[in-house]
């Protein structure tokens, strides 16, 4: 194997949960031009078919909801008769719920839980058996800088998100022997759709990010893409139990 060739994800296949746009559409793109053909993901038909189409002969896509648990066996099935095999599975899609705690109700808090965490659990333990056959595959968790650090309003997803650290650690140690990789990605603030509407007219607050982050700038969503695709590569091949902040140094910067 060449020193670049060990990057590259020719002959894998990717599932890629909440890809029909942002962080997910970005893995996709990257995974895809490192060889891999990458299943597209998303409770959104629409965005997901698009997503494919543009991402051309190399990505197919499905709609699913995570959050649906019961279904997801049979998801995973259906899946694996059509592609015969999936290699990588990124575990991104997410869902929020911004308010203080009072008024945010239990069901809320739930819906948050239910569609990153227990629907993350289902997706991961559908597909292990398979993964366990092939000997050689790598699970991803998109993480967040709200794994490690406090904001208020944001209870449910902090929740979440600090609950994959819990899975990363206790899967990797428990699937690494098998050849199953386990990892995370925690994103600081970068520039997507989302991040523009959220700051959009609000230069203090965008003042704020930059300030507290060392390379005042926001990070592009290729530059997530390019972090799962090395955890999916056989580059990553001792990494197991890893969260990669990929942040411009913002957390040492708060």
């Amino acid at each position: 194997m060449s020193d670049t060739s060990i990057f590259s994800l020719t002959n894998k296949k990717a599932l890629i949960t909440g890809a029909g746009s942002g962080l997910g559409y970005a893995m996709a793109k990257c995974m895809i031009t490192s060889g891999a053909q990458v299943i597209i993901a998303d409770m959104n038909a629409d965005a997901a078919k698009k997503a494919a189409d543009d991402l051309g002969p190399n990505a197919s896509w499905t709609q699913f909801n995570v959050a649906d648990t019961d279904e997801t066996e049979r998801w995973v099935g259906d899946l694996l008769q059509q592609h015969k095999h999936i290699d990588i599975l990124v575990n991104n899609a997410g869902n929020h719920c911004k308010k203080p705690i009072e008024e945010m109700s239990v069901k809320e808090f739930e819906s948050v839980l239910d569609v990153h965490v227990v629907g993350a659990f289902a997706l991961t333990r559908a597909l292990v058996p398979h993964m366990k056959q092939l000997g050689n595959a790598s699970v991803l968790f998109t993480a967040s800088m709200t794994s490690f650090l406090g904001q208020p309003y944001v209870t449910g997803y902090a929740a979440a998100k600090s609950a994959y650290l819990g899975l990363i650690h206790g899967l990797a140690t428990e699937l690494s022997g098998a050849g199953i990789r386990v990892n995370g990605i925690a994103p600081g603030w970068i520039d997507t759709p989302m991040l523009r509407k959220a700051i959009e007219g609000d230069d203090e607050r965008k003042n704020k990010i930059l300030g507290r982050t060392p390379m005042k700038k926001f990070g592009k969503p290729e530059d997530i893409g390019w972090a799962a695709t090395y955890f999916a590569s056989d580059a990553a091949g001792f990494v197991s139990g890893h969260v990669l902040i990929v942040d411009g140094g913002a957390l040492i910067g708060f």
